[in-house]
């Protein structure tokens, strides 16, 4: 099951090999100072937006690997029955989002997170919705 950790200044995802395998990809690494807010959702399926890119998508069993959407891309690597630690990135990082379901405390790992994060927006306590593309007038 994955794993959230902080080496250093970096949040790291660390996954099995199965789920390595699985996602197409090794860890997830990004700058712990492009971390913008720490959510947790307790339906799993909440996490999930935009269509499965790259990875393994079983409805109702797992969902692992990369999601996109106008505002960029996702990695996910949630399960049912578990609380999902939703962890927005700044847009300078290689995800908007990085979604983790773990099966120690969520709470806990949220707010271990907001503490370690340099450059937390806390605004609001409530994940952000995608941004809608700019309209065009095609008049």
């Amino acid at each position: 099951m994955a794993r959230i950790l902080v080496k250093g200044d970096d949040l790291v995802v660390r996954l099995s090999w199965w789920e390595k395998a699985a996602a197409g990809r090794g860890t997830v690494r990004v700058l712990l100072a492009a971390v913008c807010r720490v959510t947790v959702e307790s339906d799993w399926w909440r996490a999930l937006r935009g269509v499965a890119q790259r990875g393994v998508w079983i409805p109702g069993a797992l969902c692992i690997g990369t999601r996109g959407h106008h505002g960029g891309k996702d990695f996910v690597a949630v399960r049912p029955g578990r609380p999902v630690v939703c962890i927005e990135l700044w847009p300078t990082a290689p995800f908007s989002l990085i979604a983790v379901s773990v099966r120690d405390d969520a709470e806990a790992t949220a707010r271990w997170l907001c503490r370690l994060a340099p450059k937390i927006d806390s605004s609001t306590c409530w994940r952000q919705a995608i941004p809608v593309p700019e309209e065009t007038d095609h008049s």
